[in-house]
C-alpha cells in the first residue's frame, strides 16, 4: 500500500486543489418554445419532453 513519505505542503496541497473545478450546466434550447433547458429534462416553460406534454406549463 502506498504510503506518502512526508507530509504535504499548504501550497502544494492548495495548488493541487485549484484544479477541481465546477463545471458550467449544460443547457441546450428546447424544440417547442427554445427556452433554455438542460438536456434530458423536461421544460420548465413549455412542460414538454421528446415532444409530449410531460408535465403542466409553470407559467
Amino acid at each position: 500500500m502506498a504510503v506518502p513519505k512526508r507530509k504535504m505542503s499548504r501550497a502544494n496541497t492548495r495548488a493541487r486543489r485549484a484544479q477541481w473545478k465546477a463545471a458550467r450546466v449544460a443547457l441546450v434550447p428546447c424544440p417547442q418554445c427554445r427556452a433554455p433547458r438542460r438536456p434530458h429534462v423536461a421544460c420548465s416553460n413549455c412542460g414538454t419532453y421528446n415532444r409530449r406534454q410531460v408535465i403542466e406549463p409553470s407559467a
